[in-house]
């Protein structure tokens, strides 16, 4: 029964091949005499021997040899779950940015969010920073193209003004005064909305 053309190819290439590298080709099977019949489908052994064949041939010229990763673990391995481990990765690794779905892109911002309200002086540009971040999160919730789900939750932007006014006043004393004042205002708004409320319902 004659052979499959391109098992015999397969193995004239890796003859060639080994010959390139000096090396004896091996011969597992006397070569093909020509036929005329039709040939016939690989079988699954035949296709594993090539195969097998070709990664002895690379792994004796040292194609295997110091690749990069060999003898170190596997970075990441042992940790949580996460579905987009790759992406994340990548974008870690290169350090990119605004790139990527927006799940991933807004959890990112969401663990960086805090520093950058931090570097604002001034408690309205820290509202509309937040006000942003939530209208994007919202937004990409909305979305209808796919990719991973976004689980990056909205930010309450009283609470956070309020984390970001007691962050300021414990790095400088003078924010601590402006803080303090800023409280008392916001005291002294709450009781004469409180009066006005009273004085309407008598």
């Amino acid at each position: 029964m004659s052979e499959d053309p391109r098992v015999v190819a397969a193995r004239l290439r890796a003859e060639r091949a080994a010959r390139a590298y000096g090396e004896e080709p091996e011969r597992d099977a006397p070569s093909p005499e020509p036929s005329t019949a039709a040939p016939r489908a690989m079988t699954e052994q035949e296709r594993a021997a090539v195969v097998e064949t070709a990664i002895q041939q690379a792994i004796r010229r040292g194609d295997f040899d110091d690749l990069p990763g060999t003898g170190k673990p596997i970075p990441g391995l042992g940790e949580h779950h996460d579905p987009d481990w790759w992406i994340r990765r990548k974008i870690e690794r290169e350090q990119l940015r605004g790139l990527g779905p927006p799940a991933l892109t807004l959890r990112v911002e969401n663990a960086e969010l805090d520093g950058l309200l931090d570097g604002l002086s001034r408690e309205a540009d820290v509202r509309q920073t937040l006000e942003d971040f939530n209208r994007r999160v919202i937004e990409a919730r909305r979305q209808l193209l796919g990719g991973p789900p976004v689980v990056t939750p909205t930010r309450d932007v009283g609470a956070e003004v309020v984390a970001w006014r007691e962050r300021r006043a414990a790095r400088t004393p003078a924010a601590g005064v402006g803080y303090k004042a800023q409280q008392k205002s916001d005291r002294a708004a709450q009781q004469q909305k409180r009066r006005v409320w009273r004085g309407r319902r008598a």
